[in-house]
């Protein structure tokens, strides 16, 4: 993938290129949102794009640099760990665009790409609370960093909207970027929060989500999945999926790099909840109106979320 990726570079001029975090474009989840952007690009400006999807942290920078050197240009890194890369080599060529989702690079040539998660979360939380029987929630989160903290709170915000008595019981996967790709400890977290009463279990963890929310259908529960839509994973047993819209962003970047920072929520179309087939016959009339009137008032402001990034507290 390597070779053949970056060999494509050499006939670059001027075609966009995407590098992909760990986990890759085939993620059914965040990668795989980017991916659908670019392939949205392609489609309508009919012009091909190159990509590459890293195999270990040194290839970021080594991927941006690469495609830098050959032409590419916009050069968009679909994630946080890739901005200290994107810096280095955005500095090094102040006349190549560049774009970092999920992150804040302050350069001239580079437009940053950053998300209202919260808003998102305190949707799905709310449906989770109305969907729950036992009035527990559960949280699998990936990395432990402010990112997954302020969707945790989102949550958490949402399930008490709906229902002030509400638990969520909540746990990381780890501290560093590994805590991405481990579906097995994903599925250890899932049963012990099963074990406690929770019945509705969302999965903020990349990868690692995808063994959440097997060991939530195994167990009989709901599962809520992220990023991409993931109801499909198993239906009938997934109660909804928190569409991250990254594809907006790349979509946006292909498009032409506006440097500066890019904030996405619900008034945008970066969020949204999934509704289709696969969970129709478990999301009533009743609850998508409650969804429906807080994403509403959210959006017209009358409806206050809390960031914990800002804050540093969900009270």
């Amino acid at each position: 993938m390597a070779a053949s990726a970056l060999g494509l570079a050499t006939w670059a001029q001027a075609q966009p290129a995407l590098i992909f975090e760990l986990g890759g474009k085939n993620d059914k989840s965040f990668g795989q949102a980017a991916w659908e952007g670019a392939e949205r690009w392609k489609k309508q400006s009919g012009k091909p794009y190159l990509e590459f999807e890293i195999a270990n942290a040194a290839q970021r920078e080594q991927a941006a640099r690469r495609f830098a050197q050959r032409g590419a240009n916009p050069i968009v890194g679909v994630g946080f760990p890739q901005a200290s890369s994107i810096e280095a080599v955005a500095r090094e060529f102040p006349n190549t665009r560049f774009a970092i989702v999920d992150s804040v690079v302050a350069l001239p040539n580079v437009q940053s790409f950053v998300y209202r998660e919260h808003e998102g979360a305190f949707l799905v939380g709310l449906l989770g609370a109305l969907a729950s029987k036992t009035g527990k929630l559960g949280f699998v989160g990936g990395q432990d960093i402010p990112l997954v903290r302020k969707v945790l709170c989102g949550y958490e915000q949402g399930a008490r909207y709906a229902n002030p008595k509400a638990q969520v019981l909540w746990a990381m996967t780890g501290t560093t970027n590994a805590a991405w790709t481990d579906p097995a400890r994903g599925a250890e977290l899932t049963r012990t929060q099963a074990a406690q009463g929770a019945d509705v279990i969302f999965a903020a963890a990349g990868t690692t989500g995808l063994g959440v929310l097997q060991a939530a259908a195994d167990l009989g529960l709901l599962g809520i999945g992220v990023d991409s839509n993931q109801n499909g994973l198993h239906p009938g047993r997934m109660l909804t999926s928190m569409l991250k819209r990254t594809d907006v962003a790349v979509f946006q970047a292909f498009q032409g790099v506006q440097p500066g920072v890019t904030t996405l929520g619900l008034k945008e179309g970066g969020l949204d909840l999934a509704f289709d087939e696969h969970n129709a016959k478990l999301v009533t009339p009743a609850m998508r109106a409650r969804v429906e009137a807080a994403k509403a008032d959210i959006v017209a402001g009358r409806l206050p979320v809390i960031d914990w990034t800002v804050a540093k507290t969900c009270r």
